[in-house]
């Protein structure tokens, strides 16, 4: 029957939209994990020079105190993503069950896929 291959194809779409976008949450934290670090290295590097590393003193360095607020709010889009990953990774398993299911309404219909691809080679392309 046409319409069980076209809903496996639509199925298999969907799985590999899924794990682009998990592959995108991943670059982009670690991105931010990158920013967060060099950011780290500018306030030693600022406080060092001024001599003073506490926040609260009066003569702490402006840029300082800019680039911690800058690396608190990286910091906090990092949680932020890693919330999307954990939801995206639900999304990608609830997927992954329905284009299996979609492959065994197939097969019972005596029609195997040309490209049939594992569960197990599935996940090994996310990792």
């Amino acid at each position: 029957m046409k319409s069980h291959e076209g809903l496996v194809r639509l199925k298999l779409f969907q799985v590999k939209e899924k794990r682009r976008q998990l592959g995108q949450l991943d670059l982009m934290m670690g991105e931010f994990e990158r920013m967060a670090a060099e950011l780290d290295a500018q306030i030693l590097s600022e406080e060092k020079k001024a001599g003073i590393t506490d926040i609260s003193h009066f003569a702490y360095p402006t840029f300082a105190k800019a680039a911690r607020q800058r690396r608190d709010n990286l910091f906090d889009s990092i949680r932020d993503l890693k919330a999307q990953k954990d939801e995206a990774e639900a999304a990608l398993a609830e997927s992954e069950a329905e284009l299996a299911k979609a492959e065994a309404l197939e097969q019972r219909d005596g029609k195997p896929r040309d490209e049939e691809i594992t569960l197990t080679d599935r996940r090994a392309m996310i990792g």
